[in-house]
């Protein structure tokens, strides 16, 4: 007999654990979502001069991202693992696409203007990095080879750099610690987790090189907020 909302013993009662288990949602993890929304929003209440058009608009951005959940969480994961590398290729052309035709906004060419709405590919890229590699990865008897390991790498160096160049170091890294994580997971050797830890120590100065002049300062900032109280260090010194 399947599963149904009203219990009838007493049609009144409407159960919410059913309907979460229905649609496919974790209870917990809407919780959490629904806490962090909620300060969110207050920070943004307080931080934008108590504007509720500022509010309205953002609720709108929230109530189309919970759709999209909505819709994700009822996709079966076969389908998601057998989308992969579809979805990780149509992200790398729209990657490329945005050096070519990206719109430019605030010294960052990030955005691919389609008219009606403008839309962000490295948003698409954080899905599609880590299940392709999951995917890939797990095609082949666990812990992987060394040439495996290599290929995945390849799937999440390429468009974390192509990212890096928009330029949008934060969410480079980010897709590169999605990816690196399932690496990680997949029963990989300490030696070779140490290793790729000093190899990344050793090529720290190669990336401060590569950085621009605001990143820098950022990370300079973030260390050391006591050097410009009144400007860039003025938010984390009083958030203390």
């Amino acid at each position: 007999m399947s599963e149904t909302l009203v219990d009838w013993r007493n049609p009144q009662r409407f159960s919410l654990t059913k309907a979460l288990r229905i649609i496919h949602i974790d209870a917990l993890l809407l919780f959490g979502l629904l806490v962090l929304l909620g300060l969110g929003l207050m920070v943004l209440y307080s931080a934008g001069d108590q504007s509720t058009t500022l509010i309205i608009r953002q609720l709108v951005r929230v109530g189309a991202a919970f759709f999209v959940l909505l819709v994700l969480a009822n996709i079966h994961p076969d389908r998601m693992r057998d989308s992969s590398y579809v979805l990780y290729g149509i992200g790398l052309i729209l990657l490329v696409a945005v050096l070519f035709f990206g719109h430019e906004g605030k010294g960052a060419q990030r955005w691919l203007d389609l008219g009606f709405f403008r839309f962000q590919p490295s948003e698409l890229m954080k899905l599609a990095v880590p299940l392709l590699v999951a995917r890939y990865l797990a095609e082949y008897p666990l812990p992987p080879t060394v040439w495996r390991l290599f290929i995945g790498l390849i799937m999440i160096i390429l468009p974390s750099l192509l990212i890096a160049k928009q330029p949008d170091l934060g969410t480079a890294l980010l897709i590169a610690s999605s990816g690196l994580i399932v690496v990680f997971l997949s029963g990989i050797s300490w030696r070779i987790i140490i290793g790729f830890i000093t190899v990344c120590a050793a090529a720290l100065p190669v990336l401060w090189y590569v950085m621009h002049d605001y990143q820098r300062q950022r990370v300079l900032t973030f260390i050391n907020p006591e050097s410009d109280p009144l400007g860039a260090g003025y938010h984390i010194i009083n958030q203390k």
